[in-house]
């Protein structure tokens, strides 16, 4: 339908929750007691937030304690699932997980998803789509287990302090507004109140300690590191020049970048163009990172808006800063609510698998058709920046990633500005005036099908086709809640 076609109608659902008594205590022994507690039955959906990423040490444990109930055909709606989640295959194929729900898969689990180990798709969300999706009642959450980096005994959480402090705990917020039940995880347990408080006791119903909710230092991976290849630094230098070229970068300019590795070392040369030019945007938002922090504490930007810590330098920033402020995952991208935060972002950086002639983006597969991640933000921010900029190079190992037809679409062309590339930058027909803004700043522009022919060209041939349909193993939700793409088993 287009982008922009649903509105929305904002709607909530109701939820069912379970009043404290006076004298009730929160605090249980174990999440088996929590299980109890919860009367969690098979076929039920619980919920996990990925704060602690590739280190979370609660997922693994809480699925350990539902296979030992016995209870079977239970869904995993995580805000995303990494390498360090693969023994859920286990209990894929045991019958305990029948349906998994995710922003992004990585790792062991994602190539299982791919080869088709679930009999039902796996529905996959943007991060502001999946908020939707948890508000309007779409995901109907029975129980949400909260990784919280501190807690007291009544429920106040936050995830500032505590050994694995991870930041802003934007994704659990909503997941602690839209479940049924919510169950606090947590290693460090202090005197009433926790403070300060990012979810508050009257939105959790028990509290759970154990021995490691994750490891914090494994926040960071390879996909959250700026890079060191001097074509991608190439690539990251030209985008931070479009963007100066494009008329955004006055006082007050916003401003967010993907994970990407090009995406995090444009933000730096973008600081250098700040700094010289003496602009001091309003804000950056993120996934924040270290190199954002940088920018933030040399007074680039007035604040900073946190859905999730990429590194520990963001969450220390976090945790000193009363500037740099935590949102939730609605806030941050829902489309269906009184006003997202990207909706007021003027330039976005984003990285690509795949970008195609009519400027599809795929960040879901690769193209042997194997799940590599998924949207995340990416299709959210795109939709609401004003200028969204796509940054890859033309070829990786002997594949073309400009290419006639994407293997997946993750975020629509109608939403995508500008590309950058080793090969040039080509800018969408869509905006003729940001084409002469930037030839007049020294920009050389090139078309994005002869990107495509040059792509071709290096890798040595044409791109591999896309694996004909068969049994679907995923399917893509754009943030409206609407059908972009379906992933056929690899």
């Amino acid at each position: 339908m287009g982008a922009f076609a649903d509105p929305g109608r904002i709607t909530r659902a109701g939820l069912r929750l379970h009043p404290a008594r006076r004298d009730g205590r929160k605090l249980l022994p174990d999440l088996d007691a929590a299980i109890r507690a919860c009367g969690l039955r098979d076929g039920a959906t619980i919920s996990f937030h990925h704060h602690l990423r590739n280190g979370d040490a609660v997922l693994n444990q809480v699925m350990d304690a539902v296979a030992r109930a016995g209870l079977r055909d239970i869904t995993v709606a995580a805000s995303a699932l990494f390498a360090v989640h693969a023994p859920l295959i286990e209990h894929i194929r045991s019958g305990v997980v029948t349906g998994l729900a995710a922003s992004t898969i990585y790792g062991p689990l994602a190539v299982a998803v791919s080869h088709g180990i679930l009999a039902r798709p796996v529905l996959m969300y943007t991060h502001g789509g999946r908020a939707r999706s948890v508000e309007s009642g779409d995901l109907s959450i029975d129980v949400a287990f909260v990784a919280a980096p501190v807690a007291d005994s009544y429920g106040n959480l936050n995830g500032t302090h505590g050994r694995a402090a991870c930041g802003p705990l934007g994704y659990a917020v909503t997941d602690a507004h839209g479940a049924e039940r919510v169950v606090a995880v947590t290693d460090t347990i202090v005197p009433y109140p926790a403070v300060p408080i990012e979810i508050g006791q009257d939105w959790v119903d028990f509290v759970v300690p154990v021995a490691s909710i994750g490891d914090p230092s494994l926040i960071v991976s390879g996909t959250t590191r700026a890079t060191a290849d001097p074509v991608a630094l190439g690539i990251a230098e030209t985008a931070a020049r479009v963007i100066a070229a494009s008329g955004l970068l006055t006082d007050g300019f916003s401003f967010q970048t993907g994970a990407g590795g090009a995406s995090l070392a444009a933000a730096a040369y973008l600081g250098t163009i700040m700094a010289e030019r003496g602009v001091v945007g309003s804000f950056a938002a993120g996934g924040i990172t270290a190199g954002i922090v940088r920018m933030f504490d040399a007074g680039l930007f007035r604040a900073l808006m946190d859905v999730q810590a990429f590194d520990i330098d963001a969450v220390d920033s976090f945790r000193r800063s009363a500037a740099h402020q935590s949102m939730s995952a609605s806030m941050y991208a829902n489309p269906h609510n009184r006003g997202c935060v990207v909706n007021r972002i003027d330039a976005s950086i984003l990285g690509a698998a795949e970008i195609d002639r009519t400027f599809n983006v795929n960040v879901t597969t690769g193209t042997d058709g194997i799940i590599l991640g998924g949207s995340g933000g990416h299709a959210d921010t795109a939709a609401g920046a004003s200028l969204t900029l796509i940054t890859t190079q033309l070829v990786a190992r002997s594949h073309a990633k400009v290419v006639d037809d994407v293997t997946t679409v993750t975020t629509p062309g109608e939403t995508v500005d500008v590309l950058v590339t080793d090969g040039g930058v080509a800018v969408n027909p869509r905006h003729p005036e940001l084409a002469d803004r930037l030839r007049a700043a020294g920009i050389p522009l090139v078309g994005i099908d002869d990107l495509a022919a040059e792509a071709r060209r290096r890798a040595g041939g044409p791109a591999r086709p896309r694996a004909a349909d068969g049994r679907i193993v995923a399917v893509v939700e754009y943030r409206d809640g609407t059908v972009i793409d379906m992933v056929p088993a690899a």
